[in-house]
């Protein structure tokens, strides 16, 4: 049995920065105790996508060649989500669901989980309570349930808004229990505060 794969959806002009820090600590070997994961991306096709910030991907799998197990679903923001074409990536988010993998949505990817009655059941967030009632309407009837704040964790539905990228990140590690929490811990404080600020309240703790 080869290494847990975690699916990373990636629509064209989708956010770089949505996906690059936390899709490089969960392909990185765990230090000690931890899951081992295996990194892949999904599109519509295998045709290359390109980001908003230029870089081109070539998808390792389209939607119609999925693998049918894995660990953790990953949607990641962009301009994209709105199009009737990403509809089809609504099989693959149900399969995700059946199979309770984690399933994350990050900026955009938020309001199309809400625009297909996914985000009525729990707490969740996205990038503007308006804009998410407005695009999802009769579809989304829980805005008792959003919270506002940059992450959040309800069961194996995590949400997070576009700015979010490293809260998400760790709220993503925590449900799939990658690693021990403390080294979780340090990956978050390391890029969140920055190395200096890191490295000086490491060194008041010792």
């Amino acid at each position: 049995m080869g290494n847990e794969k975690v699916l990373f959806v990636l629509l064209d002009e989708f956010a770089d920065w949505e996906a690059a820090s936390l899709a490089a600590a969960l392909n990185a070997e765990p230090e000690g105790q931890g899951r081992q994961f295996d990194v892949k991306t999904v599109s519509l096709t295998k045709d290359p996508v390109k980001s908003i910030g230029g870089f081109t991907v070539l998808p390792d799998y389209g939607l119609d060649d999925v693998p049918d197990e894995f660990a953790g679903l990953m949607l990641i923001g962009g301009n994209s989500w709105r199009k009737e074409e990403s509809q089809q990536v609504m099989q693959l988010i149900d399969h995700a669901i059946e199979q309770q993998a984690v399933l994350g949505a990050i900026c955009d990817a938020t309001v199309f989980l809400g625009m297909n009655g996914l985000l009525n059941d729990g707490p969740h967030t996205s990038n503007f309570l308006d804009d998410l009632k407005a695009s999802a309407g009769e579809s989304y009837s829980n805005d008792g349930g959003y919270v506002h704040e940059q992450a959040v964790r309800s069961g194996q539905l995590i949400t997070a808004n576009g700015s979010a990228f490293l809260d998400f990140g760790k709220q993503v590690l925590e449900a799939l229990e990658a690693a021990p929490q403390p080294e979780i811990d340090e990956w978050y404080s390391f890029y969140k505060q920055g190395f200096h600020e890191f490295m000086k309240s490491q060194n008041e703790q010792n």
